[in-house]
């Protein structure tokens, strides 16, 4: 169970706190892979090659961002 702190807002665990970063994480590299799929269909179904880079550059950069996110995370927990 969460306890109220000082200002009254509730404060977790770190367990609590980790169980919350990974949902929210987790929801990122679906998002990556999801817009990385979606330039892999469009390179094998012929569209634009053009297209088709952009979409798996953009997914790319999601999942460094996700990469970058838990990289932070794990510095302030140490």
């Amino acid at each position: 169970m969460a306890k109220k702190g000082k200002n009254g807002k509730k404060q977790l665990t770190e367990q609590q706190e980790f169980e919350i970063m990974k949902l929210v994480l987790d929801k990122f590299l679906w998002l990556g892979f999801a817009i990385m799929a979606i330039g892999f269909f469009v390179a094998v179904s012929g569209g634009s090659l053009f297209n088709a880079i952009s979409y798996l550059v953009a997914g790319a950069i999601v999942l460094v961002l996700f990469m970058i996110l838990i990289v932070r995370e794990y510095e302030i927990v140490k």
